[in-house]
């Protein structure tokens, strides 16, 4: 079973060394692959020297690189981590071995429950992950303890399934989301966290990358569960008419006169307004139904191709067995 280590970098040269070394140590059969998302320090060379595989993406921003990450590399467990060394290696053998015995597609290595808010130095991030944690739990039914986290391991299944869309560190977010909206099996394993050091900076932004988060969990909301998404902007549109409504028709019951025509076609448009958007939450709802069909269809068809692979492999193997098998007893080998 073929585990790959993922590691996407941007200007880590003063840490990937020890990153790379970190996990040929724990995961000595794994493939380490550094994919270089445009560095200017030499993260590639240092890299290069310490072992890993390095690859290019020439789009800048997590996503962009763990797309392409996914798209080019096969193998039966992925971990990803990154490549500031906040995450000791030794959690890589523990989530590796729950996605290669099938108990989990996704196992998320959670910090929080960890060592994070005492290691972390920056109050807005351990704030933001509290929200984001609170808000996709609340919105998806979720119990998920750290949303943001960057390390994790993932099925075949998974990698090869999952659409990458955003292009920046808001990749995290959307991975749980994807996976808890497609019935994927997620675990959770307490790792140590410990913050970076000081000579080498966070790349992340605490306001834009945060507002970038919040924009796609309301993004994913809107598409993945457009009933609540729309339904609600469609509530709380018609109760404004109707509080807009109620003065028009306590005043027509003294006078028996509608003075205020203009509010009177106001609220009949936020009426009107309102009953299109429940409606098309329900119609895309119905929508996103079918293509949860046409997901697990093609779910299937992975694993009949699997099968077909595998079935293939051994009957190759079987016949190259039997050729050996008798050219060894011709050549009177048989011991």
């Amino acid at each position: 079973m073929r585990t790959a280590v993922l590691i996407p970098c941007y200007n880590e040269a003063k840490s990937i060394q020890a990153v790379v070394e970190d996990f040929k140590a724990n995961l000595p059969d794994a493939d380490i692959y550094v994919y270089d998302n445009n560095s200017t320090d030499g993260t590639d060379e240092i890299a290069r020297s310490a072992g890993a595989i390095v690859r290019y993406e020439a789009r800048q921003g997590k996503g962009n690189v763990i797309r392409t990450m996914f798209r080019e590399i096969d193998a039966d467990c992925y971990i990803m981590a990154d490549g500031d060394n906040t995450y000791p290696a030794s959690f890589a053998p523990k989530l590796s071995r729950l996605v290669l015995d099938g108990a989990a597609d996704m196992v998320i290595g959670d910090r929080l429950s960890s060592s994070y808010f005492t290691e972390n130095k920056r109050p807005f991030h351990s704030f933001g992950n509290r929200l984001v944690r609170g808000l996709i739990n609340h919105l998806f039914h979720a119990k998920i303890n750290d949303i943001m986290t960057g390390a994790r391991a993932f099925s075949r299944d998974f990698v090869k399934s999952f659409a990458v869309s955003s292009k920046g560190f808001e990749i995290e977010t959307e991975m749980t989301i994807f996976a808890l909206e497609h019935n994927f099996k997620i675990l959770e394993l307490p790792v140590e966290y410990r913050d970076r050091d000081a000579d080498n900076p966070s790349k992340l932004s605490t306001y834009s990358d945060g507002y970038k988060v919040l924009q796609t969990i309301f993004r994913l909301l809107r598409d993945d569960r457009p009933t609540v998404f729309f339904g609600t902007i469609g509530v709380i549109t018609i109760l404004i008419g109707f509080g807009l409504f109620i003065p028009i028709v306590l005043e027509f019951s003294k006078t028996g006169e509608v003075p205020r025509y203009p509010t009177l076609i106001v609220l009949t448009a936020l009426w009107i307004i309102g009953i299109v958007s429940i409606f098309s939450g329900v119609i895309l709802s119905l929508i996103n139904a079918r293509a949860r069909q046409e997901f697990e269809r093609f779910m299937n068809l992975m694993y009949i191709c699997d099968g077909r692979e595998i079935r293939g492999n051994i009957r190759k193997r079987s016949r190259s067995v039997k050729k050996a098998e008798s050219y060894g007893s011709w050549k009177g080998w048989d011991e």
